[in-house]
């Protein structure tokens, strides 16, 4: 599935460009208008970077915080650093605790930032621009088709125009 994106600046335009795209022949379900009064990028699908940060932050929380735990714990032991003046044990669990709460840390700094920056892909841009106002088209189909559509856009003059191509499972 091939998907071509085209931002305009407003819903006049936006509506135009649908228009043209339907009298030159092209499927209305395969064509969508993104922004207020339309769908939204969730309605749609684009994916939330907050929602991708926080999936990283879970997925590696639930195995850095124990690993945390059990290292700090072990640091302590064997260093046999005196925290507190409450015993071996009691500062070994606090060894372990400061060792849960720096997995914990890094889980959020790691899995959060990386799932914010790198986990929308080009989700952020168009998300950032309809939260600006502008509408996006969205024309899905094959690559003759998004090669047709990309055609009739440029006449729109859309502030950007942006192809891309679903990865084939091999």
């Amino acid at each position: 599935m091939n998907y071509l994106f085209a931002v305009l600046p407003d819903r006049v335009k936006a509506e135009e460009a649908y228009t043209a795209l339907e009298k030159e022949g092209l499927p209305t379900n395969q064509i969508d208008i993104l922004g207020q009064g339309y769908k939204s990028a969730d309605e749609f699908g684009l994916i939330d970077p907050n929602k991708q940060a926080k999936k990283g932050f879970a997925r590696l929380n639930s195995w850095l915080v124990p690993f945390g735990f059990v290292a700090g714990y072990a640091f302590n032991a064997l260093t046999g650093i005196e925290i507190l003046p409450i015993g071996n044990i009691g500062n070994h669990v606090i060894g372990g605790i400061f060792g849960a709460a720096a997995g914990a840390m890094g889980a959020y700094f790691v899995g959060g930032g990386v799932g914010l920056a790198v986990g929308s892909g080009d989700a952020l841009p168009y998300r950032n621009r309809l939260n600006a106002g502008k509408y996006l088209i969205v024309v899905k189909g094959t690559e003759e088709l998004t090669n047709r559509a990309t055609r009739i856009l440029r006449q729109f003059e859309p502030e950007n125009l942006q192809g891309y191509a679903e990865p084939t499972g091999a």
